[in-house]
């Protein structure tokens, strides 16, 4: 029993729904407020971000999710403004969250001091960080953010310092790249930590990366910072990065990372509106795939991990019966881990979401992917955002029904 069924549950039906509610409110709220202040009417915002006034109107009033990040581009573009200024703040992560309020802090603190060159951590062995590395990186696959989260600011602390001291430079340079590209900046992202965060994690990847001179590591980081800058609504910066990396073909490792490129680029294009650029680098992954065995890197990179992401590429066009389709084709036990399974649960919520007769389809996927990760859930604005809309439309069929039941159950009045 989980979020969405159990009334006794830490982090109930009640206040999850009601902090998706209030995380809706807010959106609209604050879009409302930048619109009036430019002097834009709904109609002249809607047509310059490509929308209808009122799909805006229903965004404006907290009754539709802000689930795309082309979306949220297009309409900071309209209005002169950041995309972190339509979508405010990170939530606050709690210990709801099954994350301890306190791990964000430290790694904060962590970050910080190894940006300014003081890291404060211990001189550690290669042998031993590299054991560490692994073992935080096998939970964050594995989606335990608790574990993830009480090791990984003194681990940053102490490779850094490790580096600093001149014992293994390269090897820990490489090390590093790994651990704030697929650990810190990922831990931050699936927790719905502070996009600042995720940002200095990465560039941090990618300055460790220059140093080492390695191809591999260079690619890696620059996947961490072109989806970094997608997040960001920074597509055109976020393709020049992502396409500037070439690690080549000839090793494992590079033909699974030459894979993620593709898929991250894929994205890029998707929100660009550029459907052959994406379809071709979908085509090229796929390709890819044909040569792979294993994983690498803790990417997953795989056949069933391209379908996936040709659902989020569509997801991302607004193009949500093509995303419930492809999702309907992948068998989720094929996906290689935990987190590419939540992952594929949220993506088949938010494409069956928006089709009327998909919605106990949606509801299904939540409920499934809250019982891997519930701490990556219940921190996702979008899969909040789609427990209050699919409770607010679907009021009188079997799905609103049972959401009713849902509701009744933790003692929520929707």
């Amino acid at each position: 029993m989980g979020l969405l069924t159990n009334p006794h549950s830490a982090c109930t039906l009640d206040s999850w729904t009601a902090q998706g509610r209030q995380d809706m409110q807010h959106f609209g709220a604050n879009l409302r407020r930048i619109r009036t202040a430019r002097g834009k009417s709904l109609d002249v915002v809607a047509g310059l971000a490509g929308i209808s006034p009122s799909y805006l109107s229903r965004i404006e009033r907290g009754e539709r999710a802000l689930d795309r990040r082309s979306l949220i581009a297009a309409l900071a573009r309209a209005l002169d403004v950041t995309p972190a200024d339509i979508v405010g703040p990170a939530i606050p992560v709690t210990a709801d969250t099954g994350v301890a309020d306190d791990q964000v802090d430290a790694v904060r603190a962590a970050l910080l001091a190894v940006s300014v060159g003081i890291p404060g951590g211990d001189v550690v062995s290669c042998d031993v960080l590299r054991s560490r590395a692994h073992i935080l990186l096998n939970a964050q696959r594995d989606c335990d953010y608790r574990t993830v989260g009480e090791s990984l600011p003194q681990l940053i602390r102490d490779v850094h310092a490790s580096i600093q001291a001149g014992r293994d430079v390269r090897e820990l340079l490489r090390l590093a790249v790994m651990l704030h590209v697929q650990g810190t900046a990922a831990w931050l992202g699936d927790i719905g930590g502070p996009s600042d965060l995720a940002w200095i994690a990465t560039t941090l990847a990618r300055d460790a990366a220059q140093r080492a001179e390695d191809p591999t590591s260079i690619a890696i980081a620059s996947f961490g910072v072109g989806l970094g800058l997608l997040g960001e609504g920074a597509f055109e910066l976020a393709s020049h990065v992502i396409t500037a990396a070439d690690p080549g073909t000839a090793s494992p490792g590079g033909l699974h990372l030459s894979g993620m490129l593709a898929l991250a680029y894929s994205l890029t294009a998707a929100a660009q509106g550029d459907t052959t650029s994406e379809t071709a680098a979908l085509d090229h992954a796929t390709d890819l795939t044909q040569h792979v065995d294993g994983d690498y890197g803790w990417f997953g990179f795989g056949a069933a991990n391209v379908n996936l992401w040709r659902a989020s590429a569509a997801l991302e066009r607004g193009d949500h019966a093509t995303a419930a389709s492809l999702t309907d084709r992948i068998e989720p036990d094929s996906l290689p881990n935990p987190t590419r399974r939540v992952a594929y649960y949220l993506a088949r919520a938010r494409a069956c979401a928006r089709l009327r007769h998909r919605r106990s389809d949606a509801v299904d996927a939540l409920r499934a992917a809250e019982r891997i990760a519930p701490a990556r859930v219940h921190g996702s604005r979008v899969a909040r955002g789609l427990v209050v809309e699919l409770s607010e439309r679907a009021r009188a069929d079997v799905v609103g029904a049972e959401l009713r039941g849902l509701a009744s159950r933790a003692g929520l009045d929707l």
